[in-house]
């Protein structure tokens, strides 16, 4: 299940965000697991980057596990986690990728989704899962 919480209460394809999320979460297995997808601005965004990072300034996307995937013997929580985006990033990033804002922001919520999964990119192999996840939510065409 997906829950978005628009905040900003400006991003029109909150359907389309919904949708192909939870199509990306099915692929993946997780079907059944629920993500929180919190929808901020530039503002709202480097409070939570200057609390929870300790790095001024806003990012465009952040990600909140439920567990660790490392958390031995710590038992399977329904709730994967939060992902916080910003859609004032969302929006200055879209025409340097090619694509609009909607399709960055779809971008965005499958970069955050792979995070919550566990994975990391600490260098330019570990990328691929991110890359996959991102490809695929993009093409999801609502089927």
């Amino acid at each position: 299940m997906v829950e978005i919480l628009g905040e900003t209460q400006r991003f029109p394809a909150l359907d389309r965000l919904e949708g192909a999320l939870q199509a990306l979460l099915e692929a993946e297995g997780l079907g059944e697991r629920e993500v929180t997808v919190v929808l901020l601005g530039d503002e709202a965004m480097a409070e939570r980057n200057a609390a929870d990072r300790g790095v001024p300034g806003p990012t465009d996307v952040l990600s909140y596990p439920s567990s660790e995937p490392d958390d031995v013997g710590v038992p399977e929580v329904a709730h994967l986690g939060d992902v916080l985006i910003d859609l004032d990033a969302a929006a200055r990033q879209a025409p340097e990728h090619g694509h609009g804002t909607t399709e960055e922001v779809l971008v965005l919520a499958a970069h955050g989704l792979t995070h919550l999964r566990g994975f990391d990119h600490p260098d330019a192999a570990s990328w691929e899962p991110f890359l996959d996840a991102q490809r695929r939510i993009v093409a999801w065409n609502g089927e």
